[in-house]
């Protein structure tokens, strides 16, 4: 009745109603009933399925709506792939969620909540760290308390299970932010005149620490000896850049846990037109049915793959993947375009790219031809043809025309601004225009944009 095969389903009822008639059934009631079977054939997988997935749908937004914290972190640890993970970290930022980092306080073996209702990152997802270390830290944690130094960690767990690689995927990761006295940069560095880095320094101490605690409770009175070994300072070297952080995490979470390299362009994407990746991806599954195929595109985007190839024929090509925050995409450099932007193949680069869709030749198929690759941080000082800015008359004040005016001369440029002044009491509205000055959009203009939100921006892009 499932798979709906009426052939085998008619085979059938001479037996049914044979051996039904036998035990003394009415010939019109099996007629009957048989008749109603082979109706509810139709549509029985239908409904049985329906049923189900209408029950599991319900169940899952129920949770979904009241235990939105717990549901996403067990979702989270079922996603399998890293693209998956990064579609529900994304879920999770749309619904107000906070996912933090690796927490060697706070972290379970996958994604948990804490007592927040923040998500925390699991050990489990770093590279380099095994099931038994963690269960170490884990099992040591719950018996006598939160680890409160890095040097009490490694008095207190296993140094074969913790090893010093492993120790480094957890400070790459963040896992020891939690002790403030200490930066990342700290467990790397070296001190002068010295190869040791501090991680070297804290695994050396941990080791002389837990041998003589050995050896202490083989002596006869081994309760009365005290363990005296003074604990050393790590290396005083500078914090790294954001940059730096981010490029580590990725190394061992496979993402970026304390940003992302595009917030620095976060007034860029929002105002200079560009197609959002993932959007442009489904035009590319496929274009030839998409509306917007004939359309130019506009991309800003991280460089997370760069490939230079060649192909059977000797010809060189590159293969460069690029994401933003909402996702990733490949795009194919050809000939010309090969020698004109390969020295964008570069991993760990924000650029601008521009292209559209063509056919190809002789064939309804079509391919993205990129036409300009430019570095995404150039993008407010070369493509800002006008600033237009709605300001209200409440803002406008003496600091107002002071930061303009200082603004102008200190950044002189091309792009004109144009402000238009709103009193909405009175329901008048002014114009204003730079006329003969201009300036280079700056990041001092952006700051003062990100305070003043009452101050509606567009961008006019040259």
């Amino acid at each position: 009745m499932s798979k709906k095969q009426i052939a085998v389903l008619n085979k059938m009822k001479a037996q049914f109603m044979e051996g039904a008639q036998k035990k003394g059934h009415p010939a019109d009631k099996l007629e009957k009933i048989w008749t109603d079977w082979e109706a509810f054939a139709q549509y029985a997988f239908n409904k049985s399925h329906s049923t189900c997935y209408a029950f599991v749908a319900y169940q899952t937004a129920y949770l979904k709506a009241h235990y939105p914290s717990e549901y996403m972190a067990g979702v989270l640890n079922h996603a399998g792939n890293i693209e998956k993970i990064t579609f529900f970290m994304e879920e999770c930022k749309r619904m107000g969620l906070h996912v933090l980092g690796p927490d060697i306080n706070e972290s379970q073996k996958g994604f948990a909540v804490n007592k927040k209702g923040e998500i925390r990152f699991g050990m489990m997802g770093l590279k380099g760290v095994g099931e038994a270390a963690i269960e170490c830290i884990l099992e040591e944690r719950r018996k006598n308390g939160p680890y409160t130094s890095i040097f009490d960690l490694v008095k207190r767990v296993s140094l074969r299970a913790v090893n010093k690689r492993l120790m480094e995927s957890l400070a790459y990761s963040g896992a020891f932010d939690c002790f403030k006295e200490y930066h990342r940069a700290q467990y790397f560095g070296c001190a002068k005149d010295t190869t040791a880095t501090g991680l070297d320094i804290i695994v050396q101490f941990g080791q002389r620490y837990q041998a003589q605690a050995q050896t202490s409770s083989n002596s006869l009175f081994g309760d009365m000896v005290s363990i005296d070994i003074p604990t050393p300072q790590l290396p005083k070297v500078p914090e790294w850049t954001l940059t730096e952080k981010l490029d580590h995490e990725k190394d061992v979470t496979g993402m970026f846990m304390s940003g992302h390299p595009l917030d620095h362009f976060k007034f860029e994407l929002r105002h200079y037109g560009f197609t959002p990746i993932d959007e442009f991806a489904q035009v590319k599954e496929a274009p030839h049915l998409s509306p917007k195929k004939n359309k130019p595109f506009k991309l800003a985007g991280l460089v997370v793959d760069a490939q230079q190839r060649v192909t059977k024929t000797g010809r060189n090509f590159g293969v460069l993947a690029i994401e933003d925050f909402s996702g990733k995409t490949e795009l194919m450099l050809w000939s010309d375009d090969y020698v004109k932007f390969q020295n964008y193949l570069d991993k760990g680069k924000s650029i601008m790219v521009q292209g559209e869709f063509k056919s190809r030749f002789n064939s309804e198929q079509y391919e993205f031809k990129v036409t300009s690759i430019n570095l995404l941080e150039v993008t407010k000082q070369n493509f800002t043809k006008q600033l237009i800015l709605d300001v209200p008359t409440r803002i406008i004040n003496s600091d107002f025309v002071d930061f303009f005016d200082k603004n102008i001369k200190a950044y002189p440029g091309k792009t004109s601004i144009k402000f238009n002044i709103n009193d909405s009491a009175h329901n008048v509205k002014i114009g204003l225009y730079t006329l003969e000055k201009g300036v280079t959009m700056n990041d001092e203009i952006i700051g003062w944009l990100e305070e003043n939100k009452d101050v509606d921006v567009q961008v006019v892009v040259a």
